[in-house]
């Protein structure tokens, strides 16, 4: 595997990137709030974290424009 050659911009700078890392922890949440607040809805934050990452999918193919293509 080789990396593009802006990964490193693309990692601090990208809304796709952000956002998924966002989804990802919108899963951790989900699975604390599980733990900790057992009467806390099934699903809430799963359905956010999954709406969250369709939209980085179009992120991920969107010009960004503070991105060098």
């Amino acid at each position: 595997m080789k990396l593009i050659p802006n990964a490193k911009e693309v990692l601090t700078k990208a809304w796709s990137v952000r956002l998924i890392v966002l989804a990802g922890v919108l899963s951790g949440v989900e699975v604390a709030a599980q733990l900790w607040l057992p009467d806390w809805p099934d699903g809430v934050l799963a359905a956010f974290s999954g709406a969250i990452s369709a939209v980085a999918l179009f992120a991920r193919v969107a010009a960004q424009s503070d991105l060098e293509e």
